[in-house]
């Protein structure tokens, strides 16, 4: 679609060729769609409630963001992409030091990382993730903390009152933040409003935090705010990331580390 155009149609037709530019663009600005389909700023505005209302994008001050791909339950999310996942677990454990505490999130990507641990590195690690603790509980090398609560079967953590307890008193070397989405505006996101709230206690207390994540994170949104990216220390990326789009997201003071690109064998 040549965004230099003028359109006149129909709702339904706007709004699809809305969320057409949105997924070829990664973002639309209310008072370039106004223009480009010929019409009035306070109906593309409404345009983008409707779609929000319908879960299709999220609104954001001026514009909308595409929703963020990892919306599913764990388990569902644990079956995708597992070569892009183990790539960037590959590059994290590399920035793990012997010895250090260190709190691994829940998410499918954590759960990646959690399996390539080296069996011979000394740890302790802290996690409300059941599934992460079950690939760790037999390793001699790490001293494993698996803390308690109410499991949400959609995060695959244990969250509520009970899991912010206890994890006051715990200040890890090193957060392993799982994300849903991230976003220059918006910062880091989550779908879930406990899990949330729980992961911006620990990043409130971690000494640094990492996070990972795929490609198609990026610029993207969920419901809930964690926290924005000043408090972020690395965020590892595909080599398939935009260096520009990552310099405007992160800022100066965030450590990027590309992982290695994934090589696709094709079939015979």
């Amino acid at each position: 679609m040549n965004s230099s155009d003028v359109i006149d149609c129909l709702p339904e037709e706007r709004q699809r060729s809305i969320l057409e530019l949105l997924t070829e663009e990664g973002r639309v600005v209310a008072s370039e769609l106004a223009r480009k389909f010929n019409t009035s700023e306070d109906t593309i505005r409404r345009d983008l409630r409707e779609l929000a209302a319908a879960g299709l994008c999220k609104r954001v001050y001026g514009g909308a963001l595409p929703v963020s791909p990892a919306s599913g339950s764990l388990a569902e999310r644990a079956t995708q992409n597992p070569e892009r996942k183990q790539a960037l677990a590959e590059c994290l454990i590399k920035l793990i030091t012997p010895g250090q505490v260190v709190f691994i999130d829940a998410g499918s990507t954590n759960l990646a990382i959690a399996q390539a641990l080296p069996t011979d590195l000394k740890l302790t690690i802290i996690t409300n993730a059941p599934a992460i603790a079950a690939v760790l509980a037999e390793r001699e090398n790490i001293n494993l903390v698996l803390l308690g609560g109410t499991i949400n079967r959609t995060t695959g953590a244990a969250l509520g009152a009970q899991t912010l307890r206890d994890v006051a008193n715990i200040r890890p070397d090193l957060y392993i933040l799982g994300v849903c989405a991230l976003d220059a505006e918006l910062g880091l996101t989550a779908f879930d409003l406990e899990d949330a709230e729980f992961k911006r206690l620990v990043v409130s207390q971690a000494k640094s935090v990492i996070t990972a994540m795929t490609t198609d994170k990026l610029e993207t949104s969920a419901p809930f705010r964690i926290t924005g990216t000043e408090r972020l220390s690395v965020l590892i990326v595909e080599a398939d990331a935009d260096a520009t789009l990552l310099k405007s997201i992160c800022g100066p003071d965030v450590h990027i580390h590309i992982a290695a690109a994934i090589h696709h064998i094709p079939a015979k």
